[in-house]
């Protein structure tokens, strides 16, 4: 079973690229977001889960462990195959997604393709606690965001936490805020708080 591939990515296609390793090239079907960052002629790692079928061996690929991981638990899902967790991935980052979970988002869920309203309840009702504990943990979510901000969001989620928040209940309102790199860590704070309020 193939688990990861390292090559010279030799085609681009709308669902799949092709990786030329060794004089064999592998068709990795990959989300469309991961496919955007890739182009003709670069060497590439991907990550590989392999889908063995009566008919066909899939090779799904993935950039980085988050998305990976991520297709891994779609898939553990009843009704969610490797197709349908590909166009999920393809139009939602696995940031947004788990706070979809976490915060029972049925609406965002099902603006997802394949996703209706039955199935947002199973993903929730299935993944909830398995990403919970990890999103609390600051594991799989937050850390993109606070880079791409200043220092003060930092300070301010440092300050919520130690309040007894949990960052799946933080960042989806630093996310609300905006223009939140212009804000002191003490101004983010009180309107992070009063959305917490505004909730009770």
């Amino acid at each position: 079973m193939i688990g990861s591939i390292r090559g010279i990515v030799s085609l681009l296609a709308k669902e799949y690229c092709l990786v030329e390793n060794n004089g064999i090239g592998y068709r990795v079907f990959m989300p469309s977001s991961n496919l955007a960052q890739l182009n003709v002629g670069q060497e590439t790692y991907i990550h590989i889960y392999t889908n063995v079928r009566e008919d066909a061996i899939l090779l799904y690929g993935f950039l980085d462990q988050p998305y990976y991981h991520l297709f891994l638990q779609l898939t553990s899902v009843s009704g969610i195959g490797p197709k349908v967790a590909i166009n999920i991935l393809s139009q939602a980052k696995p940031d947004t997604f788990y706070l979809a979970i976490q915060n029972r988002d049925t609406k965002l869920l099902t603006t997802l393709p394949g996703i209706g309203k039955k199935t947002a309840e199973r993903l929730i009702l299935e993944l909830k606690d398995k990403i919970g504990p990890l999103i609390d943990n600051n594991e799989i979510i937050g850390e993109e965001y606070i880079e791409e901000n200043i220092s003060c969001t930092k300070e301010a989620v440092d300050a919520l936490r130690s309040l007894g928040y949990s960052n799946g209940e933080i960042y989806p309102l630093l996310k609300n805020i905006e223009r939140c790199e212009e804000l002191s860590t003490e101004e983010i704070i009180k309107m992070v708080l009063k959305q917490m309020a505004g909730r009770n």
